[in-house]
């Protein structure tokens, strides 16, 4: 196997990896320890990355197929598989995905097999602002209280995107009668065992998340508020500060992550993202 040369961004989530290039061809030995790496740490980070649409695309299909987002206006012309994340306006329309979520969640976590993780470029970012923040899943769940963690591991979560998108993207477009018909309420376990490392990982998107199964949405909201608060505190995360050229892999089924604020009437920030097909939950 190849070792990376990587440097850990804190014990328990996260590694720069220096003297990959991800523009240029590599081998499968190189790609293995990559992936190894992904699963393992949660987060990558690659400095100084000089990419191509197409060689972020060839380069992220090696994990597997790429979505295709729900919200194809905000695709990349020519580009489906690219996600297009800015503030950035043209002709008086928005370039991208703007507004981009301050709520933690987990990529397409609404869907019947979440992502198994993104690959997010970065070509304009104002400085020192507009971070993304990530927690450890894995972290999280092996420090709950041994009763917590029993309790999660027999729950499931009923995640509804059409709810979701009604309640908080008020300055966005309504969803099509489509879009609608495409993302129904889904069910996954609330403790998921990873599939590259066997390893339990606690499994909340909060933002999607309509109830508990079995519960109502009035008894589940407390629990939920409860788990996230812990989930998302300080112990388990990690924020990234963005410079023009960096590269950020993640995994969906061992994190969630949310957008920082940042000046957007003044300042600019265009991001491209690929997201790649993921499995079904299993416990």
């Amino acid at each position: 196997m190849t070792d990376l040369n990587l440097t850990e961004l804190t014990p328990f989530i996260g590694a720069e990896v220096h003297d990959v290039n991800l523009g240029a061809p590599m081998s499968d030995e190189t790609f293995t320890a990559v992936k190894r790496a992904v699963a393992e740490r949660s987060v990558l980070l690659f400095r100084d990355q000089d990419l191509t649409p197409q060689s972020h695309i060839d380069f992220s299909s090696r994990f597997g197929a790429l979505e295709k987002h729900v919200l194809q206006d905000f695709c990349l012309d020519g580009h489906p598989e690219i996600f297009v994340v800015s503030n950035i306006m043209e002709n008086g329309k928005h370039i991208g995905a703007f507004g981009g979520s301050k709520e933690y969640h987990s990529d397409l976590a609404y869907i019947s097999e979440p992502s198994k993780g993104s690959v997010f470029r970065c070509l304009e970012c104002p400085d020192g602002e507009g971070e993304t923040e990530f927690v450890s899943l894995f972290a999280a769940h092996d420090a709950l209280p041994a009763e917590k963690r029993a309790w999660l591991a027999e729950q499931s979560a009923v995640y509804d995107y059409v709810w979701d998108y009604s309640r908080r993207q008020t300055q966005r477009p309504p969803l099509s009668d489509e879009q609608i018909h495409n993302t129904p309420p889904v069910t996954h376990p609330c403790v998921r065992s990873h599939p590259e490392t066997g390893r339990k990982t606690l499994f909340l998107s909060p933002i999607w998340i309509r109830n508990f199964e079995g519960m109502s949405e009035e008894d589940s909201a407390p629990i939920l508020k409860e788990l996230t608060d812990f989930a998302t505190g300080p112990d388990f995360s990690y924020r990234h500060s963005w410079r023009a050229g960096d590269v950020l892999i993640w995994d969906n089924r061992s994190t969630l992550h949310k957008a920082c604020p940042f000046d957007e009437e003044n300042s600019r920030r265009l991001m491209h993202r690929t997201t790649i097909t993921g499995e079904q939950t299993v416990r």
